[in-house]
């Protein structure tokens, strides 16, 4: 058996594509929303986080073959908790990551190494900040950003009633939030942008599946400075972008 840490597009068209290949694949995802998308696609499912503990006892208990790890770029608790899984549980370790996307001088970009630096560079730069980087870190930003007189901070994130509480017991206004699910398209990222009349955006280097094309498309061609936010630094070992070195190297690992 295979498994995967999934919760994003491509995780599971490769899921899907390693299931076509023979293997018995088991995902493994956070919220309910993700397992549909997977159950869907006719893949088995779990639901739910595991400390690195947890996941090593599972694959132990479940003679799991290799952990391939497609889980978002960001997810770096995750990452960490299947790398140490898989040492403890002796299998291999497996990591699917996107393409980064790279975009050398343009002089509306500017790269921070994580979520504070972003905030400081944003509140350096004041203006109507669009932040596009979820809710787990909204903390970061309204604490160094909220407040500031020559900033207005709006928050674009899911709409799940636990984002909205999170905004409420942070001090984000209602009417600084943008509660919806993507993918959006470049003329939705351009409308938002005009409707709040965004100064400053702040993304994440998701890479293309994630969307960002789309945010700096937009916000480009309108003028409007990004911030990008840099991808965790993790040693991973294995390491591939590609569907094919992936399953490539299932067949070589579990020959």
């Amino acid at each position: 058996m295979i498994f995967m840490l999934c919760g994003t597009s491509d995780a599971r068209e490769l899921a899907v594509q390693i299931k076509a290949q023979g293997y018995s694949v088991l995902t493994s995802v956070v919220t309910d929303s993700a397992a549909s998308s997977l159950k869907e696609a006719g893949l088995d499912v779990r639901v739910g986080r595991l400390t690195a503990d947890e996941m090593a006892a599972y694959l132990k208990e479940n003679q799991v073959q290799a952990v391939v790890d497609a889980s978002h770029p960001f997810a770096e608790e995750a990452h960490r908790n299947a790398m140490a899984a898989a040492e403890q549980a002796s299998v291999p370790y497996i990591r699917y990551e996107r393409e980064s996307l790279t975009f050398d001088g343009q002089p509306l970009i500017q790269y921070a190494d994580d979520y504070a630096e972003a905030a400081e560079m944003a509140a350096a730069k004041g203006g109507v900040v669009m932040l596009t980087t979820g809710s787990k870190t909204l903390q970061v930003f309204t604490e160094r950003l909220l407040g500031l007189p020559n900033v207005t901070l709006i928050a674009r994130m899911l709409p799940r009633l636990d984002n909205m509480e999170k905004c409420e017991a942070l001090g984000l206004p209602q009417k600084h939030i943008v509660a919806m699910q993507g993918p959006f398209s470049k003329a939705l990222n351009r409308a938002l942008y005009e409707q709040f009349g965004v100064t400053l955006m702040i993304t994440k280097e998701s890479g293309k599946v994630g969307s960002v094309d789309e945010k700096l498309e937009a916000a480009l061609e309108m003028g409007i400075e990004t911030i990008i936010i840099g991808r965790p630094k993790l040693a991973y070992g294995h390491v591939f972008s590609r569907f094919d070195e992936i399953s490539d190297t299932l067949k070589e690992m579990l020959k």
